[in-house]
C-alpha cells in the first residue's frame, strides 16, 4: 500500500461495459448495471475503459457517461474513468472531462498504434497527470497496444505525485512481482487479468480490474476477499471453478463475449460499435452453454 499517495480501491473494480441501444448509450440499462455491481459488493467501478468501448465515445458521451455513473453511484464506491488515447492532447482533454464530470480517479492506457519511445511514454503520462485533478493509474496491456511498459518506466513515473497505481495486464507475473517489490511504496498494483487474480494478489497486488465481474460480480468480490484474507487454498479453488467462464470471455476480443453474455442475462442489448461486432455463431453457442442448466 502506498505510504504517501491515496489508495483508490482494494479488491475488484469492474471494467464496466457500455450498453448501447439504437446507436446511443442506454442509460436505463447502465443504471441497472451500476446498481447490480454495487449490491454484489464490488470495490470500485471503471467506466469508459477498453471494456466500455471507450475509443468509440465522443467527448460529449465520455463526460455524460462519467457524470451519470457518478450520480448513480452516489459515493458508495470509487468511480474510475478511462482517459487513454494514442494522442496525448486528446488524452489530456479526456482527463479534464472526466475530472469535471466527477471521476474519483483516472485510468490511462499506453499509446497504441503509433506507440512511442522511452522518453515519449514518460512525457505522455506526465502530461495526463498534469491535466488531471484526480489520482491517475497507469495501464499496461501490450497485447492490445503494442507498447510494453518496463520497470524503468515505472520507476520514473512513480515519482509523480498524482500517479498512484498501475493496472498491469501484460500477463508477466515476474514484472508484476518486481513492480510490487520495487515500487510498491509509491504505486498500488492491480492485475488486469482475471485468471491471474490469485497469483497477482499473492505477489502483492491489491486487486483486479475485472472483465469477468460484469457478469459474475459477487464471485469476483469474494475471490478478492479470500485473497486479502490470505485464504489461498480456498481462493485457488474458487478461481479454478471460474476458469471456464474467464476463458470463454476472451475467446474473441474483449468486450465482444462479455457483452453478449450480459445480453443473454438480460442486462443489456448485444449492440456494439464498429469495428467491434457480434460474436461468431460458435462463440455464441459456447457462451449460451455457460447459462444452460445442468442436466
Amino acid at each position: 500500500m502506498s505510504l504517501h499517495k491515496p489508495t483508490v480501491f482494494k479488491g475488484v473494480a469492474t471494467a464496466l461495459i457500455t450498453p448501447f441501444r439504437d446507436g446511443a448509450i442506454d442509460y436505463e440499462a447502465l443504471e441497472e448495471l451500476v446498481e447490480r455491481q454495487i449490491q454484489a459488493g464490488v470495490s470500485a467501478l471503471l467506466v469508459a475503459g477498453t471494456t466500455g468501448e471507450s475509443a468509440t465515445l465522443s467527448f460529449a458521451e465520455h463526460g455524460e457517461l462519467v457524470a451519470f455513473a457518478r450520480d448513480r453511484i452516489r459515493g458508495r464506491v470509487p468511480l474510475l474513468a478511462g482517459c487513454g488515447s494514442n494522442c496525448t492532447s486528446r488524452a489530456e482533454e479526456l482527463a479534464r472531462i472526466a475530472c469535471r464530470a466527477g471521476a474519483d480517479a483516472l485510468l490511462a492506457v499506453t499509446p497504441y498504434y503509433n506507440k512511442t519511445s522511452d522518453r515519449g511514454i514518460l512525457l505522455h503520462f506526465r502530461a495526463i497527470a498534469q491535466a488531471s485533478t484526480r489520482p491517475v493509474l497507469l495501464y499496461n496491456v501490450p497485447s492490445r497496444t503494442g507498447f510494453h511498459m518496463t520497470m524503468r518506466h515505472y520507476r520514473e513515473l512513480a515519482r509523480h505525485e498524482r500517479i498512484v497505481g498501475v493496472k498491469e495486464a501484460s500477463g508477466e507475473l515476474s514484472l508484476l512481482e518486481s513492480l510490487c517489490n520495487e515500487c510498491g511504496e509509491l504505486l498500488d498494483v492491480y492485475t488486469g487479468n482475471d485468471d491471474q487474480t490469485v497469483a497477482a494478489m499473492r505477489l502483492g497486488a491489491l486487486g483486479v480490474v475485472s472483465v469477468c465481474s460484469n457478469v459474475s460480480p459477487r464471485h469476483m468480490a469474494e475471490l478478492c476477499r479470500l485473497c486479502a484474507a490470505e485464504e489461498w487454498k480456498r481462493a485457488g479453488q474458487m478461481q479454478r471453478q471460474m476458469q471456464p467462464l474467464m476463458s470463454e470471455l476472451f475467446r474473441e476480443v474483449n468486450p465482444i463475449p462479455v457483452k453478449y453474455l450480459a445480453s443473454l442475462m438480460g442486462l443489456c442489448t448485444p449492440e456494439y460499435r464498429l469495428p467491434l461486432c457480434p460474436p461468431s455463431p460458435e462463440t455464441c453457442k459456447r457462451l449460451e452453454a455457460l447459462l444452460a442448466p445442468e442436466e
